[in-house]
């Protein structure tokens, strides 16, 4: 006969972690923790509940990460939980968070990935459209079968579908497909240092940008950790193939990052090796994008004085350029992405009515195409109206980025909001930030 279940033993050390915040309160800072270490876990106040009545006696990887990311220095005992040693292989009533078996499908990391959160007790959870389907990556030959003849075009090909499908709709629901077809682009190349102006040339290009462009979607989707990887992986290519436009892209994109993720003295480092390897190219508007991350590492540390500079430097080469001279990649990166730097440097720099203004000029001099970047911008400009303290001007452009989030999925965008959201919740009874608050839980949860 099967031995009874082992009784339910609340967890009461992780319930006094909750403090007096409600479940559904502590969920979402489980998901904000989540998306600053590149995790994404599902966490809703049910899970919470679950945890804190002992029904989930350890978590699976991903929540012993971001528990551990958010009380450092504390051990899952600790947190309350029993060993892992001690609850793997049983059931669901004893055992982790994991679900049965044959639910579970691998995540990008190869870690099981969360399940959707189970509908609320009144009724079926909220839903919203999803993406147009992603048109079909051109076929790579497998690297069995590699001619001389080597695939650079369809390679370029590839990266050129997915900066389309990025541009209109997020990375989120993109990353995983992008990185197979890197996986097969890695196993084409050839070993050895190519020639210049060979087949094999081409082909390193062609993948260095292919890495850059998995990398992208990896940072906007919060998989931080998978960026900076394909960044190195990128800037190695380049350096190999003695590429300076690729270099100086990797070194964009490394700048990028690393001011998103608080590291402002290699931000600015990054920034002004790209600007070296741009120097022959020959092209002013890299070299503006390169001053303007430069300039955003500079806000960071708080230098106003060389923030300023660096973004006068980005405004003359900008007005210097014309929109032909930049790489195929810098297609993004108009007046409107200029000013939206220019938005982000001094929301850094504790000037939020000025972020303001120029956010809400990003946002009307995007291109439509961009759909992202003009829910990004809108997300900035809702972040820093609360910042400054006119909550319905927040609210009201903070519903107007959640409206363009129907189409787009962007981590990114997403953390932005729930930033706005906490600093909206202190005008709790204002009835725009209500209706704010209220429509952001379903995209949050």
């Amino acid at each position: 006969m099967a031995a009874p279940p082992d009784p339910l033993r609340p967890n009461t050390a992780f319930r006094a972690l909750r403090g007096r915040l409600s479940p559904g309160e502590f969920a979402a800072a489980v998901r904000r923790a989540a998306r600053e270490i590149g995790e994404q876990v599902s966490c809703d106040a049910r899970y919470v509940g679950r945890v804190e009545s002992g029904e989930i006696r350890c978590p699976n990887y991903a929540y012993e990460r971001v528990f551990l990311h958010m009380f450092p220095g504390r051990s899952l005992g600790d947190l309350g939980f029993a060993p892992r040693a001690a609850v793997r292989g049983r059931g669901a009533r004893g055992g982790s968070d994991a679900p049965p078996r044959t639910s579970v499908r691998p995540g990008p990391s190869g870690e099981p990935a969360e399940p959707p959160p189970p509908a609320p007790a009144g009724g079926p959870a909220p839903t919203r459209p999803r993406p147009a389907p992603l048109p079909p990556f051109p076929a790579l030959p497998p690297a069995r079968a590699r001619t001389p003849e080597f695939p650079a075009a369809a390679v370029a090909e590839a990266v050129r579908l997915i900066r389309l499908h990025d541009d209109r709709h997020g990375a989120d629901d993109l990353y995983a497909r992008a990185g197979c077809t890197l996986r097969t682009a890695r196993a084409l190349l050839p070993e050895t240092a190519p020639r210049p102006g060979s087949d094999a040339e081409r082909l390193h290009a062609a993948a260095g940008e292919l890495a850059l462009s998995v990398g992208w979607l990896a940072h906007d989707s919060g998989r931080y950790a998978d960026a900076r990887s394909h960044y190195a992986e990128a800037l190695a290519t380049a350096r190999l193939a003695d590429d300076p436009a690729l270099e100086a892209h990797a070194f964009s994109n490394t700048a990028f990052l690393a001011r998103d993720t608080g590291r402002a003295h290699e931000a600015v480092r990054a920034a002004q090796a790209g600007r070296r390897a741009a120097a022959a190219l020959g092209s002013d508007r890299l070299r503006s994008l390169l001053a303007a991350r430069e300039a955003g590492g500079w806000a960071l540390l708080g230098d106003s004085a060389a923030t300023g500079e660096a973004l006068a430097a980005a405004g003359d080469l900008f007005a210097r350029g014309t929109a032909d001279d930049g790489p195929e990649w810098m297609s993004f990166y108009g007046e409107a992405e200029l000013t939206g730097l220019e938005a982000q440097c001094w929301a850094a720099l504790g000037d939020h009515h000025r972020a303001a203004e120029r956010a809400r000029r990003a946002v009307l001099l995007q291109d439509p195409h961009f759909v992202r970047n003009t829910a990004l911008f809108t997300a900035e400009l809702a972040e820093n109206l609360a910042a400054a303290g006119h909550p319905d001007e927040a609210a009201a452009a903070g519903r107007s980025a959640l409206a363009l989030l129907q189409e787009v999925r962007s981590a990114r965008v997403r953390a932005m909001l729930d930033g706005t959201a906490e600093r909206l919740r202190r005008w709790s009874g204002n009835t725009e930030v209500e209706a704010f608050l209220t429509n952001l839980r379903p995209i949050s949860a």
